[in-house]
Parts: structure tokens; C-alpha cells; sequence
């Protein structure tokens, strides 16, 4: 397999993204990314896309390098300029993710269920030498700090101290999230499992607990350190490339002017109503009542402010009683995947705070608090279906009354 050229890829830019070269270069650097499908490099060339998918530390370093220098008719240039490849063959479950997948670029689905705040991160430490004062640019590897050995000056070749200049070095947002495997798509007793994502630059900040993404990115490995020194496992990270929203909230749905025009042709049928509680669910028989009420929490209502600050939520919540065997789940089920977010959870198994939100100290943001989001915070501008309220303890069960009142979590 031969080895990706910048001429290679400047040929490809050329061929299919001259375009969305030229728009990225009129807004940056406010926009800093160029989003390419894997499909279009597959039809330039399929040994480069199997190559990028084998080693894609080494080629889209080359492909960054061609874009940052490319040849554009306007006096810019795209020198921090990132290559966001999106919607490759090769997605992984998170708990099918195995020591073969090391080093290679894949993709996951899932819910992100924590994020860290976005943070600088040093990406080249300025060192001076506190002998002569030679400076030295080190590039900092995510996750590790790199200071040098010795001074690269020849008079000095001190061995220290040295001193990071923060003016002189270079700085990236970064974020951390944690995503894990989506509720529904677990069978049985599974227990969903989750993998921490490392996100840098412009992806920092875009996503939110409860969204539910397709991360492409580089699977990482780092070792271990228990009390006892280095152990022989490994843990692993997936460094993101690209992150894609899977789903979106109401207002963020776009309507073609084609759907437009049929949305507005049925609006003229004098029995929409009847179609729209019919649609939900139709493979269930009768519950034309119950559908109806589903169809009214889909649409919702309008919330009002009031002039003295209050606030009148717009949101219906419906309780459906029944006996067993009646298909309330199937409908609770139904309507998570119609809503545009939703979250499927069971008050048999779940707790106060996996319903609302926890305040955790642990290693996953480096020793600070963070929020790990429950079911109705994950669920957030969209529905949240808990199943068997009635199994759940008195205590739990009133810890969702702020929620489904106020719309709001208060973590004391």
C-alpha cells in the first residue's frame, strides 16, 4: 500500500472540496474545520481510504498539512485548519471495542452522559532554561506532561530547572466526555458500558449530557498505575476527529420547502387530528385515548413568563395506569424513538439521583466536581418515559416533583 502525499490530497481537495475550501477560508479563523465524507475519499481512491482507516495517525497528518497549506486565490491562510472525516463504514458497539481497534479510526454511537468544563490545554510548553535562558518548544502528547531533559543550548547543557513561559506557549480548548452505550439499545439485564472521549479546538463545548452523537476518532491506550506501580492492562480513550448530533430538539429540526408544502397540504385535511393520534403507535390496537394524549405531550403547549417573574410551563406529563400486559411500555418505547430526544428508563432499578443529576468527585475530571447527568436531565427539550413508577421508593419517586414542576434540578 503506498504511502498518502500532500499532492494526493490537494488533488482530492481540488476534485470535491474546492468549494467548502474557499467558504472555510472566508470565516476563518471563527471557523477552523472542514467536514469531509469518507465515501468521497473511497471514490478517489480506496487503497488511501483503507490506509487512512489502518493508519490514520500518518495520514491525516499528511491530509491536515495539504489542507493547511492550499493554495487559495485570497491572501489567507488555513494554518490551524482541522480535517473532520465523518461517516465511516467501520462503527464499533462500545462494549465490542478490543485491542485490535488500538491505534485505528473508528466510530461509536452513543449518549454522552458527562462532560467536563472546557479548559485550556497546553499543546507547545515554552521552557526556559534557568542557566541562559535559551528557550525550547516542547509538543505536549494529550494526557501527559513532557519538560526537557537537557539544554538545547551547547554553552549551557544544564539539566534544570526549567520554567514554562506561558506567554510563549501555544494553548487548545479541550473537553473530556463520557458516552455510553443508548438505553434502548440493550438487551435484557445489560448494563450499559461507557468510553471517555478526549475533544479539542472547535468541538470543545458543542455537545451537552443527554446529546446523542456518532464520534469518529482514534483509539487510544495508556497503562494503568495502581499503588503497586504500573500495571500490565490498559485502559482505553478514543481521541475525536469528528463528532456528529444524532438526534436534534424540536426547535433545531429544519423543514425542507418540500416538507413545508406537504405539512401545509395536511393541514387542510379536516381529519388530521384523528391521523395524528393514529400515527402513534399503530401497530397497537384501540388506545385512542391514551394515543391522544401522547400526541398532545408531543405538540405541547406555549409556556408563559408572567410579569411579577413566574413561569407557567408549557410541557404535559401523562401517567398511564393500567394492568399488566396492556402494552404501556411498548407505547412509552414508541414515543421515546418519535421524539426527537428521548430517554427509556425503569423506576424498577433506578435511583434519585440516576433519575435527576449527582454532583461526583472521581478521576474522570481530574479530582474537580462534575455533574453526571440522570434520565430527566439526559432527556432535556425532549421526553423522558419511566417505567413502573410504582415500583420505585416513595423517597426516590418524590425527588422528581421539582423536575416535573419547575423543569429544573437543584443538586444540594
Amino acid at each position: 500500500m503506498e504511502t498518502s502525499t500532500s499532492a494526493q490530497w490537494e488533488k482530492f481537495f481540488n476534485r470535491y472540496y474546492l468549494g467548502d475550501i474557499l467558504a472555510l477560508a472566508n470565516e476563518y479563523p471563527e471557523r477552523r474545520s472542514l467536514f469531509v465524507d469518507f465515501v468521497n475519499i473511497e471514490k478517489f481512491d480506496p487503497d488511501l481510504a483503507e490506509e487512512l482507516l489502518e493508519h490514520p495517525d500518518r495520514v491525516l497528518g499528511v491530509a491536515e498539512a495539504a489542507l493547511q497549506n492550499f493554495d487559495l486565490p485570497i491572501d489567507k491562510t488555513l494554518s490551524a485548519a482541522h480535517l473532520r472525516i465523518m461517516d465511516i463504514p467501520q462503527k464499533v458497539n462500545i462494549r465490542d471495542l478490543r485491542s485490535e481497534h488500538i491505534s485505528k479510526l473508528i466510530a461509536i454511537d452513543g449518549l454522552v452522559r458527562m462532560a467536563t468544563e472546557v479548559r485550556p490545554r497546553i499543546r507547545v510548553a515554552a521552557f526556559e532554561c534557568g542557566g541562559c535562558g535559551e528557550t525550547m518548544f516542547i509538543t505536549q502528547p494529550s494526557g501527559r506532561f513532557i519538560e526537557p531533559y537537557i539544554c538545547k543550548n551547547s554553552d549551557c547543557g544544564r539539566k534544570g530547572p526549567f520554567k514554562v513561559n506561558l506567554t510563549e506557549s501555544e494553548f487548545i480548548d479541550a473537553q473530556k466526555l463520557r458516552v455510553q452505550e443508548s438505553p434502548e439499545d440493550l438487551r435484557g439485564g445489560e448494563q450499559p458500558q461507557t468510553l471517555d472521549i478526549n475533544i479539542e479546538d472547535d468541538l470543545a463545548g458543542i455537545v451537552s449530557p443527554g446529546s446523542r452523537v456518532i464520534t469518529t476518532g482514534i483509539l487510544r491506550s495508556y497503562q494503568r498505575i495502581t499503588r503497586e506501580g504500573k500495571s500490565t492492562f490498559f485502559d482505553i480513550i478514543l481521541n475525536a476527529v469528528s463528532i456528529e448530533m444524532r438526534d436534534k430538539e424540536f426547535k433545531e429540526i429544519e423543514i425542507t420547502p418540500e416538507e413545508e408544502n406537504e405539512i401545509t397540504e395536511l393541514s387542510k385535511d379536516p381529519e388530521i387530528y384523528k391521523m395524528f393520534v393514529k400515527s402513534i403507535a399503530p401497530s397497537i390496537y384501540g388506545y385512542e385515548e391514551v394515543k391522544e394524549a401522547l400526541a398532545l405531550q408531543l405538540m405541547s403547549g406555549v409556556p408563559k413568563n408572567l410579569p411579577d417573574g413566574a413561569r407557567i410551563r408549557g410541557d404535559v406529563h401523562v401517567l398511564l395506569v393500567g394492568d399488566p400486559g396492556i402494552a404501556k411500555s411498548q407505547l412509552l418505547r414508541y414515543i421515546v424513538k418519535l421524539a426527537p430526544r428521548g430517554i427509556y428508563t425503569s423506576g424498577r432499578s433506578s435511583s434519585a439521583a440516576g433519575l435527576t443529576a449527582a454532583a461526583v468527585r472521581d478521576e474522570f475530571g481530574d479530582g474537580r466536581w462534575t455533574l453526571e447527568a440522570g434520565a430527566l436531565v439526559l432527556a432535556d427539550q425532549g421526553i423522558a418515559a419511566v417505567d413502573e413508577m410504582d415500583k420505585m421508593r416513595t423517597e426516590d419517586r418524590s425527588a422528581i416533583h421539582e423536575a416535573l414542576e419547575q423543569q429544573t434540578v437543584s443538586i444540594a
